[in-house]
């Protein structure tokens, strides 16, 4: 059997691995446009900052290893132009020697990826702007910043590469700037998480044009020049445009292959496209949301490369395993801190009235009382019938990826919030805490979803009425009196009792302290004294003041 694959890098080179070590005798073709068959695609923005500083560590097989090692025809530079699914052939060009040719196949993998969106803005083809998809595009940016030594960068488009490209242009001393067309950084967050990417760029002297867009690049002179659609306009040395990709579809789109409603590649449960003998994996297919049910486009290299594995599994043996889809798991270093989200957002849940609770709360890296404890911020999402696990942000320095990690699973399993609960985790001071923060998000849900306690989120306590308020500060007085919510009453938690009387029951009573604890457990003491009408802020004054402040103002 011969099985061609049209790309390299995560998911048709997992294919082609995977496939030699299932069966020795198959006839295997690895065709990629480009010069690299297998590279680390989100390495490259390290390697731009120079926190990669050897070029080779970003390849992870060359064509004579992946020839030698796994007996793969592989070919660079060889660009699939067309593909026949009757004659079940395709035709190759020879990008080297600017030849035609076909080959023929017995089953056909797609993995074609997705190309960076380039805006039709006037003057987007001056040479000073770059998108970042491959190792050619990585060799322009670095030889443009080695040759013209820029001082100033503009990034168009705030998700996790251009914030990783923020970054690391900020590493070689460049001052840089963000134009975001919505009014938050990182979409996948929510409002309340991503304020606090708001405030680490604005810490690190980043300045962002929130809800604005590029209008026009112009020239005068020496001069390079962004006008926004606002009136300002910003001069710079060097653009990076990151405002998203779309997935690679023209070659399956013109072989009659169906394509889905997102403009992905339409697979099965198996991988397979309409064709039952051409399969797709990758950037370029729409795969199921675990979490909404319904199809999405999810360009992550962790899901390709499964679904590669998969797809490999499915041609020797048969259409065997299945792909049952993604919960979009991601993470990213933007400066001091790292930001990962599993799931749904509240913004996406609520568009798909899917009706559930939110908590924000804060932990820390390890055990407290161990020198250099580091806070950790986390917002869960869970349903309102049973408390499943919709979906989980977590921000902080250290122990991210683990806590995410865990929530992420939780969710992939429709675990609930009583199964984080039970979630056991290794535990020493240096590491965790004896109570750790998935425990933690279990015991505050389970709260919420029994109604033992009522709380109120930051963007809903700015939209109440003041006058049905009765807002209590039980911080200590020092802290109220550095600032405070307009309106509080200042009220220690270990005062409350003296003062029930003082507490009007006719309106809504919302308490809070720096982080939630507190005004927990004032709520609790208000409860069992007859107020029915309490509220626990989430998140407590830190989420506030974050996600109220208005930056870069």
């Amino acid at each position: 059997m011969k099985v061609i694959i049209i790309g390299g890098v995560a998911g048709g080179a997992t294919a082609a691995a995977r496939l030699r070590r299932l069966d020795e005798r198959l006839d295997i073709v690895l065709l990629e446009r480009g010069g690299y068959l297998s590279y680390a695609n989100c390495g490259l923005p390290y390697y731009i900052g120079g926190v990669i500083t050897e070029r080779e560590e970003l390849f992870r097989q060359s064509v004579e290893g992946f020839s030698s090692k796994y007996k793969v025809d592989s070919r660079v530079y060889s660009e699939v132009i067309a593909i026949n699914p009757d004659k079940k052939q395709v035709k190759i060009k020879d990008l080297q020697k600017e030849e035609e040719y076909t080959e023929s196949y017995d089953k056909l993998l797609i993995s074609t990826g997705a190309f960076p969106i380039r805006l039709p803005i006037p003057g987007i083809e001056n040479e000073r702007i770059f998108t970042l998809r491959d190792v050619c595009d990585t060799d322009q940016i670095k030889d443009f910043i080695c040759k013209n030594k820029p001082k100033k960068a503009l990034v168009v488009g705030a998700g996790f590469i251009g914030l990783e490209m923020v970054e690391n242009l900020h590493k070689l001393g460049l001052n840089v700037s963000i134009v975001q067309r919505e009014d938050q950084v990182m979409l996948p967050l929510d409002p309340g998480m991503a304020a606090i990417v708001h405030q680490t760029l604005e810490e690190n002297q980043i300045l962002v044009y929130l809800e604005n867009e590029v209008k026009e690049f112009k020239t005068e002179g020496e001069r390079f020049l962004v006008h926004l659609k606002k009136g300002e306009i910003l001069e710079t040395d060097l653009v990076i445009m990151s405002v998203g990709v779309r997935p690679e579809v023209n070659l399956a789109k013109d072989a009659g292959l169906k394509i889905g409603e997102l403009g992905g590649i339409e697979v099965n449960k198996y991988l397979q496209t309409s064709d039952q003998d051409i399969y797709a994996v990758g950037d370029a297919v729409e795969v199921t949301n675990l979490v909404t049910k319904k199809q999405a486009l999810i360009a992550l290299a962790g899901p390709a490369n499964k679904q590669g594995r998969i797809v490999a599994d499915n041609i020797v043996l048969g259409n065997q395993s299945q792909y049952k889809g993604s919960i979009g798991t991601s993470i990213a270093q933007v400066f001091d801190r790292v930001v990962a989200v599993a799931g749904s957002s509240s913004k996406v849940l609520n568009a798909e009235k899917i009706a559930h609770y939110q908590l924000y709360f804060h932990g820390q890296c390890h055990a407290e009382y161990y020198p250099n404890a580091l806070p950790v911020t986390v917002k869960l999402n869970f349903s309102k019938d049973k408390g499943t696990i919709l979906g989980a942000q977590v921000i902080g320095t250290r122990g991210i990826t683990d806590t995410i990690n865990l929530f992420a699973e939780a969710i992939r399993k429709e675990d609930t919030i009583y199964d984080l609960q039970e979630i056991e985790h290794a535990y020493a001071p240096p590491f965790s805490s004896a109570k750790h923060i998935v425990n933690i998000a279990g015991y505050i849900g389970e709260n919420i979803l029994t109604g033992r306690v009522k709380v109120i989120q930051w963007h809903e306590l700015t939209q109440e009425n003041p006058e049905g308020l009765y807002i209590i500060d039980v911080r200590p007085l020092f802290r109220y009196e550095e600032s405070h919510v307009k309106g509080a009453h200042h009220i220690p938690v270990e005062n409350l009792r003296e003062h029930l009387l003082d507490i009007p029951k006719d309106k809504k009573v919302v308490l809070y302290c720096d982080v939630g604890y507190n005004a927990y457990l004032g709520t609790q003491i208000l409860r069992n004294n007859g107020f029915d009408n309490v509220y626990n802020l989430s998140g407590g004054y830190r989420v506030y003041t974050t996600a109220t402040k208005d930056y870069f103002k």
